[in-house]
């Protein structure tokens, strides 16, 4: 099976057109082209699950359509979006920014989909997708230190009695170095798809890891690539991997998540 984990920043693009007129001007700038090089880079990736960070369910900058699912449409893929603030949050009644959210897509047949939410920070959604064999969850950390680490105690309570095998994958932000996940990994006992710690970060020359494939010990990895594209500031991972204990086992992790300083 191969999954695909991408952040996208809505289709923005790279490069000085993103700071023009203005800096940051290009966030609100249509997307249509830009979003049609990703799609045919994910279809000639063809993943069986794609983890897709930022993508806008319809601005006036995406032409009012929902990006997973003009992706999806074309792959023939089931999507599952939700925005990634609150539903009480203030955001929610800002134009263009309460259109902007995570999503999956897969050709798998889904069992369930869960939305969990963090108690700190501004994007807060974390998306529980349940497939036949797995469960994947999708995040997207917060930019602010001490919110982070808050929201890595909250995802280890959302996955600390997960019975079957799991995958937590998304763009962590840990803009301090990967050290900041070593108590979060260390407490649940998930590895990286990414062993090697190749950087994510920005496209155009990457050199730091700030997005993460994180994998229960059930599932055996078969291949992991970074390639070098540069359609949004992130570089997108793709992982390849097969679960190699059957779903339903009994499960515990072996430390308590600690407390972070």
């Amino acid at each position: 099976m191969r999954l695909l984990l991408y952040n996208i920043r809505y289709g923005a693009g790279i490069g000085r057109k993103i700071h023009l007129p203005l800096p940051y001007a290009g966030y609100l700038k249509k997307t249509g082209r830009n979003l049609e090089q990703i799609a045919a880079f994910i279809r000639e990736v063809e993943p069986d699950i794609a983890g897709l960070i930022e993508v806008d369910s319809g601005s006036f900058r995406s032409g009012k359509s929902n990006q997973a699912a003009t992706i999806a449409r074309e792959m023939q893929h089931y999507y599952i979006y939700q925005s990634k603030y609150a539903r009480n949050s203030l955001i929610q009644k800002i134009p263009v920014l309460n259109k902007q959210g995570n999503a999956f897509l897969t050709n798998q047949e889904i069992q369930s989909i869960r939305y969990h939410y963090f108690n700190e920070g501004i994007k807060r959604l974390v998306i529980e997708l349940e497939l036949n064999e797995i469960k994947l969850f999708l995040v997207h950390l917060s930019l602010k230190f001490r919110h982070r680490q808050q929201q890595l105690r909250d995802l280890y309570s959302v996955i600390q009695n997960e019975p079957k095998p799991y995958v937590v994958a998304g763009d962590f932000n840990p803009l301090r170095g990967e050290r900041e996940l070593l108590e979060f990994i260390a407490a649940t006992g998930l590895k990286s798809a990414n062993d090697s710690g190749m950087p994510s970060h920005p496209s155009r020359c990457p050199r730091r890891q700030l997005d993460f494939i994180l994998y229960s010990p059930e599932i055996h990895t078969r291949d992991f690539q970074v390639p070098q594209v540069k359609f949004s500031d992130h570089v997108p991972l793709i992982w390849d991997f097969e679960v190699t204990q059957p779903a339903g086992r009994s499960k515990k992790l072996a430390v308590l998540m600690p407390a972070f300083n």
